[in-house]
């Protein structure tokens, strides 16, 4: 579902260069008022997955929506770009973006593995960024000694097996599962429907730079002030998670919403609003 009143970002600036990243990235901008917030999707969505909580944003933010390298309605064939080997990539892309708009005291909000991108995005060049709201976030999905991210190798490998068996099949449940037991079928759908269009051999690659990769090093470099939004029995980023990266984060606060599953923006798109709300009234700063 498209977000209403979006205007493409490429026909808001002049500088030639500025508009070829803003069109790879299909951006677009919407809503009124300080600060910018800009999104990084989770796994396989575009930006329309934020349909239930940017309406109400824009009434009080501007917002900033983009589709991540082949994704979407970005251009699919700059996703092979080596840049994207990492996730280092995808945060080159937000901070590029931030840069292409001229924003300065941007607020990231991440999802899944875009909330990784966030977060090494607001690590690489944190003069951009005042604030981080990360949804469902994990550093790392492997279990390792004294850290618990909820998955073995073996959990992971089986996953990526799936993939290569039958993508789509494999797409279905994934989403399912990340929309949580007893929330509304359609739910799933729009992040079927995302699967659907995607990249398989990309869809696999994204998979493997979140669900192998560890960012657990640059947990402790962000300094700006960051929201963590935890589900209840998420079955991708487990509460130990979100406790470690409230101890780990320099100036953190968790809230605990009252919906499981991974995807809170679909499931308690209020309970959102108002955390990210409350969020960006605060005054709290670094000292």
């Amino acid at each position: 579902m498209p977000i209403s009143m979006s205007t493409a970002a490429a026909d808001l600036v002049a500088d030639p260069a500025a508009q070829l990243i803003l069109r790879r990235l299909n951006v677009h901008v919407t809503g009124t008022g300080t600060p910018t917030l800009v999104f990084c999707n989770g796994f396989n969505c575009e930006q329309s997955v934020w349909y239930l909580v940017a309406p109400a944003l824009a009434a009080q933010y501007q917002l900033v929506l983009f589709d991540q390298a082949g994704v979407g309605q970005s251009d699919h064939a700059a996703s092979h770009d080596p840049r994207y080997a990492t996730l280092a990539g995808y945060a080159q892309d937000v901070v590029e973006i931030c840069q292409a708009l001229a924003l300065r005291e941007v607020v990231l909000v991440g999802h899944s593995v875009g909330a990784t991108i966030a977060l090494l995005a607001a690590v690489q060049v944190p003069t951009y960024f005042s604030k981080v709201v990360l949804l469902a976030a994990s550093p790392r999905h492997l279990n390792a000694p004294g850290y618990y991210g909820g998955f073995e190798l073996s959990d992971m490998q089986e996953v990526l097996a799936g993939m290569e068996v039958n993508y789509q099949a494999w797409a279905n449940t994934f989403a399912t599962m990340l929309i949580g037991q007893y929330q509304a079928p359609e739910l799933s759908y729009a992040l079927i429907e995302c699967a659907s269009q995607a990249d398989p051999e990309m869809a696999k690659h994204i998979v493997q730079l979140a669900f192998l990769g560890d960012y657990r090093a640059q947990v402790s470099l962000l300094r700006c002030p960051t929201l963590l939004l935890q589900c209840t029995d998420d079955p991708a980023a487990p509460a130990e998670v979100s406790q470690y990266l409230l101890n780990t984060l320099l100036d953190a606060t968790l809230i605990t919403l009252s919906t499981n599953g991974h995807c809170p923006h679909l499931t308690a798109p209020a309970e959102v609003v108002h955390a990210i709300q409350h969020f960006l009234a605060s005054s709290v700063e670094l000292g």
